[in-house]
């Protein structure tokens, strides 16, 4: 078997999970610009085309004969890159996605020659009470123990799931926000700033085994400042509407107690404290020792900022892609 070459020997090829989000395609695109051979793992025909210079192979990730045989195709590869989450976040989700199908993929590509994993995973983990973050730390282990070259990254925030509240303001009506708008903050980063650092991360030996933290560029902005700005670009004055906390728990607790007998008001129970832990907790880096999250302590990459997005959308130039991501 072909082994995997080594950091910096030219073009590699590769083996692409999750190429059908607005993250893994700025990522394939990335890769391709960089010379690598991109084969892209896919579960469906994909709703919008592959970047051109890569291939699409569709396989069932759940069953590793088809990653195999489907996939893989007897052909040796260099580097698994996965941008494959849980669309949910659901347990059953989780576990199926984040989890088991990466397992499945890895130990394939390992026989295929694969040296160098780069994993997408998301800086949330680090305070783990929601299944699929059990989910992701559960591969991160497995991985790091695979005694393959890993290098996971873990970004802030992403400009999709901070957008959806545009149409709203434009509509008129005010933006939402948990408490007082400064309760969490985050570091934003846009799919063309991570596609790039992820395909960067082939030919960097310094992030190479290493769990890497990243946010894109700027200060840390809280979701009251989002609002502002977003104001701010429509030529408005600011309005929000403040949401108590409490009104999730209290949702949560109705949900969880009802969905013992309905499961589908246990999935939408577990959604809420998924929105609960997204409106309580900073997407930065946590400082274990204090407990506290520091935005001096999480880095920055890349160029373009929320605003200069949210302005692109305004001007029309850009399409809020939201998918699973919708909040509001």
């Amino acid at each position: 078997m072909t082994m995997g070459r080594q950091v910096g020997a030219g073009p590699r090829r590769v083996l692409f999970l999750g190429a059908t989000g607005t993250i893994g395609r700025a990522t394939v695109r990335a890769l391709v610009s960089h010379g690598h051979q991109v084969v892209c793992l896919v579960r469906r025909p994909a709703d919008f085309a592959i970047p051109v210079g890569a291939t699409e192979r569709i396989v069932s990730l759940a069953d590793p004969s088809s990653v195999t045989r489907d996939g893989i195709r007897g052909e040796p590869f260099d580097v698994l890159v996965s941008c494959l989450a849980s669309r949910t976040g659901l347990p059953d989700d989780a576990w199926a996605v984040d989890y088991r199908a990466h397992v499945n993929a890895l130990n394939v590509s390992r026989a295929a020659g694969v040296t160098h994993v780069v994993l997408l995973s998301a800086i949330c983990v680090q305070k783990p009470i929601l299944a699929f973050q059990h989910a992701k730390l559960a591969f991160e282990a497995a991985l790091i123990a695979s005694g393959l070259a890993y290098t996971i990254v873990r970004p802030t925030a992403f400009f999709k799931s901070l957008s959806g509240q545009i149409d709203r303001v434009r509509r008129g009506k005010p933006f939402l926000i948990f408490g007082d708008g400064t309760l969490t903050a985050c570091k934003p980063i846009s799919d063309d700033d991570l596609g790039r650092y992820l395909a960067d991360c082939l030919d960097h030996d310094e992030r190479r085994n290493r769990v890497l933290p990243i946010g894109g560029p700027g200060e840390a902005i809280t979701p009251k400042a989002q609002g502002e700005r977003l104001f701010a670009l429509l030529g408005r004055q600011p309005r929000f509407k403040h949401v108590p906390v409490v009104l999730l728990d209290v949702i949560i607790a109705i949900l969880a107690t009802t969905g013992r007998w309905m499961p589908a008001l246990a999935a939408k129970a577990e959604l809420a404290r998924i929105a609960r832990y997204y409106a309580t907790e900073s997407m930065l880096v946590l400082d274990p020792a204090t407990g506290r999250y520091d935005a001096q302590a999480t880095p920055s990459t890349g160029s373009e900022t929320l605003f200069d997005y949210y302005a692109r959308v305004i001007r029309g130039e850009a399409v809020a892609e939201r998918g699973d991501h919708a909040v509001f």
